[in-house]
């Protein structure tokens, strides 16, 4: 049984004017899954406009899969503000850090260790843009606009497609892609992908740590938008078993040093220091230490396979792509493959600067 709450009657209470003094702030946070996302209101008494000037606040860590009920208080620590695309106004999403009653940070927190490598490393400007690859599904949790007995046609069509027998969706993705900009997310585009109802959006680039905030909120705003619409949202890298292509976060990623004249060179540098770290990268590239992406990175349906490393110029089937234009031009990025949709986006930096950046082979 479904239960959906009618979004014209709530649109008569969402018009009632808000108090000039009042400001309603929306806590996001990581939950002990590494995967799912969390959230609370709090109304505050002016504006803030800066993630430092929200106070850090507390939540009962024991029913997020993060502490016991003995000692649940968990504290979130504010870290990136962006505008509410969902109330409006002067009102706020906070993206916030999670900490435990030791001040030490919860298990699922990548971003501290992420920031500090970060901050090691920002004399090399590393831009970070991510493909958000994920599936809609319907409230069933059957791909959505999937014939309900059956199968669609073969992937082909779907990709870039444009038509109602293409393409499922497009409402949540075009309603998505506005709430972001409006909320200041660095969203750079959106496609339909190679199986009917997934679909793609991309971040970027950004510089460091804020790729994986711009993410983690652009992720919690789609979860938000679908629920307007009533249909699911998965991240899961392989939704459907099968003849149909999985999901991932191909990162794209370049240093100072790759993208002026001459490049190539600490491009190629740097896929040989990613080569021999393959098997600590393909750990950090989900947050089941490879377990979701076995599903996915199988040689088929353009991934690598999961146990070897690779790399090719315009081959969607290596672990590192570089594009063809950046062969051509000398300069310019690199793309990683393997992280999968799920993945900790700030586990994917960290561990890419560590190993390019760092030298940590």
């Amino acid at each position: 049984m479904v239960s959906l709450t009618e979004k014209v009657v709530l649109k008569r209470y969402m018009t009632l004017p808000q108090p000039e003094d009042r400001v309603m702030c929306e806590y996001i946070w990581i939950d002990g899954t590494g995967e799912g996302i969390r959230s609370k209101c709090k109304t505050m008494d002016f504006e803030p406009k800066h993630a430092k000037e929200c106070p850090v606040w507390n939540y009962d860590g024991s029913s997020t899969y993060q502490a016991e009920g003995s000692n649940s208080d968990m504290y979130l620590h504010p870290v990136a503000l962006y505008n509410d695309p969902f109330r409006l106004g002067k009102n706020k999403l906070v993206l916030c850090e999670v900490y435990k009653y030791n001040n030490k940070p919860a298990e699922s927190n990548n971003r501290k260790s992420c920031k500090e490598v970060c901050e090691k490393v920002k004399e090399d400007k590393p831009w970070f843009g991510i493909e958000q690859e994920y599936t809609l599904l319907d409230i069933d949790k059957y791909p959505f606009g999937w014939p309900k007995n059956g199968y669609p046609g073969p992937q082909g069509p779907y990709y870039c497609g444009v038509g109602s027998n293409k393409v499922y969706g497009r409402d949540i993705v075009e309603a998505h892609y506005r709430a972001c900009l409006y909320a200041g997310i660095k969203i750079a585009g959106c496609n339909a992908e190679v199986m009917p109802g997934q679909w793609e959006f991309q971040v970027g680039p950004c510089e460091g740590i804020s790729v994986g905030d711009e993410l983690w909120v652009a992720r919690y705003i789609l979860n938000r938008v679908a629920e307007d619409f009533g249909v699911l949202v998965t991240f899961d890298p392989k939704p459907m078993p099968g003849d149909w292509n999985g999901a991932g976060a191909h990162t794209n990623y370049s240093t100072l040093k790759m993208r002026e004249d001459g490049g190539i060179k600490h491009i190629e540098e740097a896929i040989d220091k990613l080569s021999k770290c393959h098997d600590k990268h393909i750990r950090a590239y989900d947050p089941k230490a490879g377990e979701d992406n076995k599903r996915r990175l199988t040689g088929l349906h353009e991934t690598s396979t999961i146990s070897d490393f690779s790399a090719g110029v315009a081959n969607r089937g290596a672990s590192i792509r570089i594009p063809r234009q950046v062969a051509q031009d000398g300069n310019g990025y690199l793309e990683d493959r393997r992280p999968s949709s799920n993945c900790d986006p700030y586990s994917v930096v960290e561990v890419i600067l560590r190993t390019t950046c760092l030298g940590e082979i």
